[in-house]
């Protein structure tokens, strides 16, 4: 028989945690804290056993119906749509402040709740899944199979619009961007031989390739972002983590550093009168970073540096910022960062768990957690942006 548990909190990663009798933690796949709820147990280890919820038995008061009806037949895009948005974010802040705490070693980490998006329409860049019949779809959860869908809750209008019309057959993925800013699109065909891919319900003015690109505005500033670079969810995503680390600096430096730059999101908006130098490694986000600091409005020296972190020869500066991907900044990231000898760092995270170890590294090497501002950028997921900001600790 399926056990039944009650739920304590809700671990990294958005899963609830649970205890046997024994004492042994269970990781509870889609249960909130304060829920009882019977479970199918998925994995058994040693030290924890894994379980998906069976059967809700007494919900929390944080628990609603998923909006989207794609979520019953098992899309699997959005993890988080049956939490209430506003419970969403103060999860999210929970899980920082135990990752901190945790993995971080950090005594009563300072971490508050930012900015959010709302919870419909905010993805401007979307991945999608293409069947045999070329219908896109997204993935099953903890599946490869494919959900064919024909609108998205947290698509922008347009790319949700693209859903019903979209035809790409023999394809294997298909990236949608649009720009808020200007309607342009990019589609991206990830498929064996791309080049003779025919994609079809595309509006005239789509562009299709890699080599194609279109164009923000975040902070006042125009940016250019080509098809095969990085960018945030959203322009709107954009302009909330540019607001959030000029505070967490609080002043405007002397020079300083865009570590994992991008596109120059950070390097183009931020300080436009200081001298900045941008490290990055993807040659079209380089591409896209000299364009976007070349247009600002102001004459500052610039330096975009096309290369990995851990090749790259620290100077010395007066305040770092890194926006590392999804691993985080690990130990060698975070040698170049202390190297710089910089008194303020702002660490930019998408990955909670990855921000608890990138913490404690920091730590290790001189420097003290100031405070954390959990930004919720993607609502109805478990994911959020976490703008932390450092100062060593002998400045």
């Amino acid at each position: 028989m399926n056990p039944v548990l009650l739920v304590d909190r809700v671990a990294v990663g958005g899963d609830g945690i649970s205890r046997e009798p024994d004492g042994r933690v269970v990781f509870v796949t889609g249960a909130l804290p304060g829920e009882r709820v019977r479970v199918e147990i998925t994995k058994r280890s040693r030290d924890y056993w894994r379980a998906a919820v069976a059967e809700v038995l007494e919900p929390s008061t944080d628990r609603r119906e998923p909006p989207c009806p794609w979520v019953a037949r098992g899309c699997g895009g959005c993890d988080w749509q049956h939490v209430d948005p506003t419970a969403q974010q103060l999860l999210k802040v929970d899980m920082v402040r135990d990752a901190l705490a945790r993995q971080g070693r950090i005594g009563r980490p300072q971490v508050e709740p930012g900015a959010r998006l709302p919870d419909t329409g905010y993805r401007t860049t979307v991945r999608l899944a293409v069947g045999a019949d070329g219908v896109p779809g997204f993935r099953r959860a903890r599946s490869h199979d494919i959900v064919p869908v024909e609108e998205c809750l947290v698509a922008h209008p347009v790319i949700s619009g693209l859903l019903r019309t979209l035809r790409a057959p023999g394809a294997n993925e298909v990236i949608l961007r649009v720009s808020e800013a200007t309607g342009e699109i990019n589609v991206v065909v990830i498929a064996e031989h791309p080049d003779r891919m025919v994609v079809s319900g595309l509006p005239e003015h789509a562009q299709v390739g890699p080599d194609t690109h279109l164009h923000e505005m975040v902070a006042g500033q125009r940016l250019r972002v080509s098809a095969a670079s990085f960018f945030q969810s959203s322009a709107r995503s954009a302009d909330l983590l540019v607001d959030a680390v000029r505070r967490a600096v609080g002043r405007v430096p002397d020079s300083w550093v865009d570590l994992y730059a991008g596109v120059g999101l950070f390097a183009a908006t931020l300080w436009p009168d200081t001298p900045v130098t941008a490290v990055e490694v993807a040659p079209s986000s380089c591409d896209d970073a000299r364009a976007n600091l070349s247009a600002r409005a102001h004459g500052a020296p610039w330096t975009v540096e096309q290369r990995d972190v851990a090749e790259w020869e620290p100077i010395a500066t007066d305040v770092v910022v890194a926006d590392p991907s999804r691993s985080g900044l690990d130990r060698i990231g975070a040698d170049r960062v202390a190297a710089t000898g910089a008194p303020q760092v702002v660490l930019v995270s998408c990955d909670i768990g990855a921000l608890g170890r990138d913490a404690r590294l920091l730590v290790e090497r001189g420097y003290r957690h100031v405070r954390s501002e959990v930004l919720d950028l993607f609502p109805n997921t478990v994911h959020a942006e976490v703008v932390t900001a450092f100062e060593r600790s002998d400045a």
